[in-house]
């Protein structure tokens, strides 16, 4: 018996050995892109915080706030957290290449703690990647502790984690990746250096020390966010014309989903048949299984543009399509 647990596990060891393997040689094949690319392309931000804002360390000295941004539209446009920059109207931007760079606030998102600011200088631009799968290997550049730049690495842990009470309105992928404080509105890339995510939340109990389980921002709502900021200062929403819920306990089941409370007359879930007591299963084909997912989804939809909806009405399951309203 004992002979038999002893193999299993030498077997066990193996494979996890080759898999480690197999990642640190596919990611040293992309040494050279993660040094050219993304170092150019994230930035040390460092905005000037008033005294009561800083706080003091231990030693009774004022805290020295420093955070990370990602360049993500040509022009010096530069994306980075709504906590990072907090309420500074004076921020320097540190290049890898040694420049300080003086910052313009374009636009603050607070729902979704996404900020966009520019500076007067043209940095690379990461290509962006689709949500990567479950185990996947990424790496996480950002100026952890204020010390300079650093890359740590991972795989995901989990995408479209929501409700974990950082934000209103959150789209997170979820890493192992190493993340400390000063490495908020840095990347997180995937092997071949392209844009998954910004990070953006260490999850943690009762300090700042990271213990393997942080988010970062998804692309697709990263830049639904950071469009709508460059284009008017503040996010654009569509408008649906309902309102949604948890479901009560005596209908809550495994698929998860969203009621509908309430419905305003003309508007256009109305004109698309919605009524209140439906429950939202599905939007646009993905699962609503509760509902920050649900206003995660609708924040990412524009005036004008169309949803589809499956919802369930007692015992009769219907699909209906509404067209935003809004500005």
């Amino acid at each position: 018996m004992r002979l038999r647990v002893i193999l299993f596990l030498m077997k066990i060891v193996g494979r996890l050995t080759l898999v480690l393997c197999v990642t640190l040689a596919l990611w040293a094949g992309n040494a050279h892109a993660l040094d050219k690319e993304i170092l150019n392309s994230v930035v040390r931000i460092k905005p000037d915080w008033s005294l009561a804002a800083r706080g003091r360390d231990a030693t009774g000295k004022p805290r020295d706030p420093q955070g990370s941004g990602i360049a993500v539209m040509s022009g010096g446009y530069i994306a980075t957290n709504v906590h990072v920059i907090g309420d500074a109207t004076d921020i320097d931007v540190m290049t890898e290449d040694g420049r300080v760079l003086k910052a313009a606030i374009i636009g603050r998102d607070k729902m979704t703690d996404i900020a966009l600011i520019k500076v007067d200088a043209d940095l690379p631009i990461l290509e962006t990647a689709p949500t990567p799968g479950l185990a996947e290997a990424v790496c996480a550049i950002g100026n952890q502790f204020g010390l300079g730049l650093s890359v740590t690495c991972g795989v995901v842990s989990a995408v479209g984690r929501s409700g974990m009470g950082f934000n209103p309105v959150e789209d997170f992928i979820q890493t192992d990746a190493a993340v400390n404080p000063g490495g908020s509105g840095g990347a997180l890339v995937d092997m071949s250096g392209r844009l998954v995510g910004m990070v953006a939340a260490i999850f943690t109990k009762s300090s700042d020390a990271d213990i393997g389980v942080n988010f970062a921002t998804s692309v697709p709502l990263l830049m639904r966010v950071v469009n709508d900021l460059k284009a008017h200062g503040h996010v654009v929403r569509g408008v649906a014309g309902f309102k949604a819920g948890p479901l009560p306990p005596s209908m809550a089941h495994a698929g998860g989903g969203a009621m509908v409370e309430s419905v305003v007359v003309d508007g256009p879930a109305f004109v698309a048949g919605l009524e209140a007591g439906d429950v939202i299963t599905h939007i646009d084909g993905a699962a609503v299984s509760s509902m920050p997912v649900l206003e995660a989804m609708m924040f990412k939809k524009r005036p004008g543009e169309t949803m589809t909806l499956d919802t369930i009405r007692g015992e009769e399951r219907r699909r209906l399509t509404i067209k935003l309203g809004g500005a």
